[in-house]
């Protein structure tokens, strides 16, 4: 067995598994520490690189592209200190890093271990139940439902609704975002219904706005990898291209922007009658959905990008 053992954590290779243990440390994110221990099936494996510095290096383990729901889930947008398939090496006088990555590598050539995307995920993610309180409210899973309880500090839109029950049979997507502590995040369960809202995060009755605590913000990651993992493979959204990566979402036809646009015209104007919104709330978030829907696709923001001009002309942008 290849072991090495590091203030960050650990990785020890038996094989056929590399068990990945988070540090104690206090410098160790918090992410880190409540994702636990992860054993990465030697077939999920694509590669691992050790980045030798002269004092300090880091071992990077590249995992295939559909192998990892928490991987799906985040985009590869968690920091890197957050990320537990990268371990900060310090002093290695010995070589043991480069020891256990060639062992790996060694491995991948024997078992034949094939580099393209995976068919189903190979790890199997946070178990659930799984429950994080963020900075725009409380956000569990059980496995079968989403649910969602605002915060005093939500929107008064938001809370008016209540708290927000979703079916894991109607989530399509998830779209995660960090908090980065220089913009805010979020984190958005889309439905067939809502999939095309151009309601902003803080709005979105569907969508957590990540703007408070970058360290505690960082897991509802959990909850989005947690409901990633029982949704259906990307490699069986795309017919004969599976297991490439996931294209942009199509863009609906007319009818389909149609029902939408009224469902949600619908939803603001009971909520102006019922005194939550007020008339300046009312028409900003109108202009904000009449923009999505009158928009041309060829005039949409970059894939995975959307964009809404809040009052005084700033434009705000977020990635999903």
């Amino acid at each position: 067995m290849a072991e090495i053992i590091q203030r960050d954590g650990g990785w020890a290779f038996d094989g056929s598994t590399v068990r990945i243990t988070p540090g104690l440390h206090r410098s160790v994110p918090l992410f880190r520490q409540t994702y636990g221990e992860i054993s990465v099936p030697l077939e999920a494996v694509a590669g691992v690189v050790h980045e030798a510095e002269r004092r300090r290096g880091r071992l990077r383990l590249r995992l295939r592209e559909g192998a990892d729901p928490l991987l799906q889930a985040t985009g590869g947008r968690l920091p890197d200190a957050a990320d537990p398939y990268s371990l900060s090496i310090g002093t290695d006088p010995s070589g043991v890093a480069e020891y256990l990555a060639e062992e790996i590598r060694r491995a991948l050539l024997l078992d034949r271990i094939p580099g393209e995307p995976a068919g189903a995920y190979l790890l199997p993610g946070p178990p659930v139940p799984v429950s994080v309180r963020s900075s725009d409210g409380t956000v569990s899973f059980d496995g079968t439902r989403v649910r969602i309880d605002w915060a005093d500090t939500s929107d008064r839109v938001k809370r008016a609704t209540g708290p927000r029950i979703i079916d894991l049979g109607d989530v399509v997507r998830v779209e995660w975002l960090p908090n980065s502590g220089h913009g805010d995040g979020f984190l958005r369960f889309a439905t067939s219904g809502t999939e095309f809202s151009a309601l902003p995060p803080e709005k979105d009755p569907y969508a957590l706005d990540l703007w408070g605590s970058p360290r505690r913000d960082l897991l509802t990651a959990l909850v989005a990898t947690a409901v990633t993992a029982r949704l259906p493979h990307p490699s069986t959204r795309t017919g004969a291209d599976a297991g490439r990566p996931r294209p942009a979402p199509l863009v609906p036809s007319q009818s389909d922007h149609h029902d939408v646009l009224l469902r949600r015209l619908r939803e603001l104007g009971e909520l102006r009658r019922d005194g939550v919104l007020t008339d300046e709330e009312f028409t900003v978030t109108k202009a904000a959905i009449l923009r999505g829907f009158q928009r041309h696709p060829t005039d949409r923001e970059a894939p995975g990008q959307a964009a809404v001009t809040e009052p005084g002309g700033r434009r705000r942008r977020w990635t999903s």
